[in-house]
């Protein structure tokens, strides 16, 4: 068995991130081999990750950021199992390697982000990796991205709840796209506006709406107006654009827009909270 030096077994530490012990017993089954000894580290990964894959992993981070010209927003979540390692600053930085890996990259979906390369392996790999040093049910169930004129990115505080938000003109003031972004993390809106509700959702809160006025008595020939207002109540508690603006319920979102830049408004947005 080849002598292992305690220098040894802080380089793996160092290039994989796992446990003084770990190291030290991966480098002696290695023979004191690195890249071995890495591959044996990388392995127990799997091996916990299989071990823990019945684990709920229901806490974790969700981080969103923009490019540097403005034009591109992109949100990932990388989940665990406990809210102690989703407060870790490791489990963080990691999170955020691949969040960097995806604005660099620009993949396409969720596969297509696994796949890249992140320092020598898959992500999807290096996320399997983690799993062994931190111990703990990893998953990284979403991706997304978007692409305007101008994106913003907002993380609520605690890194829970995040979102991005396209609007269709470069704004000099960028408290406009901070104040939306904050607007869809906090009311979490289903559509920019109602163009962006399905018919089948329209049909559906209708047949609802009918359904609650007929149990409280109103007469048959009024239960489609009835329907109707309660349809159009739905469009402003559901719609980004017919929202109430959360900093003053006087005036909806698409005011707000109007009164910074007439023809200002939403191209799109995305939303992502692990509570909600």
């Amino acid at each position: 068995m080849a002598d292992i030096k305690a220098a040894d077994v802080s380089k793996l530490r160092k290039m994989t991130g796992a446990g003084m012990m770990d190291c030290k017993q991966a480098l002696q089954e290695a023979n004191g081999d690195f890249e071995k000894a890495t591959e044996i580290i990388r392995k127990k990964g799997q091996s916990v990750a299989n071990k823990r894959a019945d684990r709920e992993a229901s806490e974790g981070v969700v981080l969103a950021k923009t490019t540097a010209d403005g034009k591109q927003g992109f949100m990932i979540v990388l989940n665990c199992e406990t809210d102690f390692v989703a407060k870790n600053d490791n489990f963080i930085a990691f999170a955020r390697s691949i969040l960097d890996l995806a604005t660099e990259k620009q993949p396409a979906d969720l596969d297509a982000l696994k796949a890249l390369d992140l320092s020598g392996k898959s992500v999807e790999e290096a996320v399997i990796e983690q799993v062994g040093i931190i111990g703990e049910k990893l998953e990284l169930p979403f991706y997304n991205k978007i692409d305007a004129a101008s994106v913003t990115a907002y993380i609520h505080p605690g890194n829970m709840l995040a979102s991005l938000v396209g609007l269709n003109q470069e704004i000099a003031d960028t408290q406009v796209g901070k104040d939306v972004a904050m607007q869809i993390a906090a009311m979490n809106p289903v559509a920019v506006n109602r163009d962006g509700i399905t018919q089948e959702v329209i049909d559906k809160e209708l047949e609802i709406g009918r359904e609650q006025a007929r149990k409280e008595g109103k007469p048959e020939a009024i239960l489609d107006k009835i329907a109707e207002g309660k349809l159009n109540k739905f469009f402003r508690e559901n719609t980004l654009l017919d929202q109430a603006f959360v900093k003053d319920n006087k005036k909806t979102v698409t005011q707000y827009l109007q009164k910074v830049e007439k023809e200002l408004t939403v191209t799109g947005f995305v939303r992502f909270g692990l509570k909600n």
